[in-house]
């Protein structure tokens, strides 16, 4: 008798197959049967018209911080992730020194917009050492798989202190214990290492992260210790500002350790060509037979901008941020006086204010034709009429009045979507393609992160709503493909070999799903995390029950309270 059998649904089973008709089996923690008529079992789950998926392995979430003391992580568990990793942009916690504790606070919160009054009531540091900091994870009971990532940040820190807050280059013995330190990482359990070299990512002073300028010699070093380990994958985000250059030292990496090698791929509304640029260099790479791949979101990467978030078109005037402080009923009250609205109409954006915001960022300031009305259900790909600044056209004001009596109207609850990147052309026509590159990998969800301005931990969610049904602007992609890109696509590039796919003796993490029910909702501010800190959540419907190793962990929208999860090592 079975522990649990699927019965009757449509299984699409992340190969990217054709989809069929049958039953699943689980007995214990692993898949025993796809397919055919199963035997009889303890507990039968009907899944007639439903789509039986193998569980998202979302591999671009920051839950550095929150998974050593939240073992639920929502709300990506809600979207159907059964293994997240983290350790993304090259920010996390570990090695650390207790003297550092703030400072990568300060780092965490600067650049992935998680509040530092949370971070500093949620996090333990029963760690020092990269391995204890895994032990840590391990020890803990939670809802579904974590894994994690060696990040530059706190490395460089540990090793140089000040030194390397400061941007200062390594010493040869600053490399030498950097790369050690990344070896003895990956051979505990890390499933890789990632460094950021972008100007968008600051601290909440507006100082640039430790690793912006390292030099090639100290990456490669770093590279060479995943290649010792024979694990791992080399990941970072960069402006690029000297292409040959940065992607001379990744093929140097690539080849030297023959291990995956993966930069984050974005375009730019003032470099309409730089996706296909970028794109060029990893297909060059690939015909040399490097292994080198691009991560993409399967949307643009976009702020929300609203009263209850981090930034909007007008959080960078002096005169709102004055009101910063007050509670959102207080807020609404004063932005809707009429002496307050014409001050606050008057100013530009504070040169103060600007400093510490990432420079794509401060778009806000001036794009209103960057800036759409959300909607609800939300629209991640709108027409240039949903624009403020089409909108104002047409109702004959200005764009920033109209905006703000948008979003000082209502409850106070409306929110707009602005597109930082990935949306140069107006539409998802490059995303489609990019998708659908067979050098591309699929992430970007950036789970646990951004709590006050970006919500994509329902990205796989929405890979399946709008891509395989929903899309009318464009084409769509086939169910198959899009299940095989967040299932197994993830899983074997960085490694994740015993999942990915519904397969007699893989693990039973697996998505029920009413794919007509599906829907993500508007996204709204929480107040729940440690000290009161808020985040963005998107709630979703149409899951019908999501399992980790066999065991239901969500039913019909609502957590079992079962914590089958556990720390994934390498």
């Amino acid at each position: 008798m079975h522990d649990l059998v699927i019965r009757g649904g449509t299984i699409v089973d992340g190969t990217g197959a054709p989809r069929f008709t049958g039953d699943v089996a689980i007995d214990g923690d692993r898949i025993t049967q796809v397919g055919g008529k199963a035997g009889p079992a303890k507990r039968d789950v009907q899944a007639e018209g439903r789509i039986v998926a193998p569980g998202w392995v979302d591999v671009h979430t920051h839950y550095d911080g929150q998974a050593t003391w939240d073992p639920v992580l929502a709300p990506s568990v809600w979207h159907g992730a059964t293994t997240i990793l983290f350790g993304n942009c090259g920010v996390g916690f570990a090695p650390v020194r207790k003297r550092d504790h703030q400072a990568l606070i300060d780092l965490m919160e600067g650049v992935e917009d998680i509040p530092g009054i949370t971070l500093a009531e949620g996090l333990q540091w029963n760690w020092e050492s990269f391995p204890e900091y895994l032990d840590a994870l391990d020890a803990m009971p939670r809802t579904i798989d974590v894994a994690a990532q060696v990040a530059h940040h706190p490395l460089r820190v540990y090793v140089m202190g000040e030194r390397g807050l400061n941007r200062q280059a390594a010493t040869d013995d600053d490399i030498a214990q950097m790369a050690k330190l990344t070896e003895e990482a990956l051979r505990a359990g890390a499933f890789g290492f990632t460094t950021s070299r972008t100007d968008q990512h600051k601290t909440p002073t507006g100082d640039l992260v430790p690793a912006r300028y390292a030099e090639h010699r100290e990456l490669l070093a770093i590279g060479q210790a995943i290649g010792r380990s024979g694990r791992g994958t080399f990941g970072m985000l960069s402006d690029f500002e000297d292409e040959a250059a940065e992607f001379a030292w990744l093929r140097q990496v690539a080849a030297s350790t023959q291990r995956p090698v993966w930069f984050l791929l974005t375009d730019r509304n003032a470099d309409p060509g730089r996706l296909q640029r970028l794109l060029g260099h990893v297909r060059a790479a690939r015909a040399d037979g490097l292994p080198l791949a691009a991560q993409v979101a399967s949307r643009p990467v976009g702020l929300i901008l609203g009263l209850t978030t981090s930034l909007n078109p007008f959080a960078l005037r002096e005169s709102f941020a004055e009101l910063a402080n007050l509670s959102p009923a207080e807020q609404l009250a004063r932005l809707r006086d009429p002496a307050v609205r014409a001050k606050i109409l008057a100013e530009e954006a504070s040169p103060r204010l600007l400093h510490v915001v990432p420079p794509l960022s401060r778009q806000i300031a001036t794009r209103w034709d960057q800036m759409f009305a959300l909607g609800d259900p939300p629209d991640y790909e709108p027409p240039p009429e949903r624009s403020m600044a089409a909108m104002a056209a047409a109702a004959g004001q200005e764009p920033a009045a109209f905006c703000y009596d948008y979003l000082t109207g209502g409850d106070g609850g409306r929110m707009l979507y602005f597109p930082v990147v990935n949306y140069v052309g107006g539409d998802f026509n490059r995303l489609h393609d990019l998708l659908q590159d067979p050098h591309t990998v699929v992430g970007l969800s950036d789970g646990g992160a951004h709590c006050g301005v970006i919500c994509d931990a329902s990205m796989p969610t929405f890979g399946l709503t709008h891509w395989t049904r929903d899309r009318s602007r464009g084409e769509r992609l086939s169910l198959e493909f899009v299940v095989q890109r967040q299932t197994s696509g993830t899983a074997d590039f960085f490694g994740f070999h015993d999942r990915g796919r519904l397969k007699p003796g893989l693990k039973a993490d697996i998505n029920i799903i009413d794919l007509d029910a599906l829907r993500l909702h508007h996204p709204e501010m929480i107040y729940d995390l440690p000290a009161g800190g808020r985040r963005l959540v998107q709630r979703v419907d149409g899951y019908d029950m999501t399992l980790v190793s066999g065991v239901p962990i969500m039913e019909r929208g609502a957590e079992t309270g079962a914590r089958p999860g556990r720390l994934v090592r390498s």
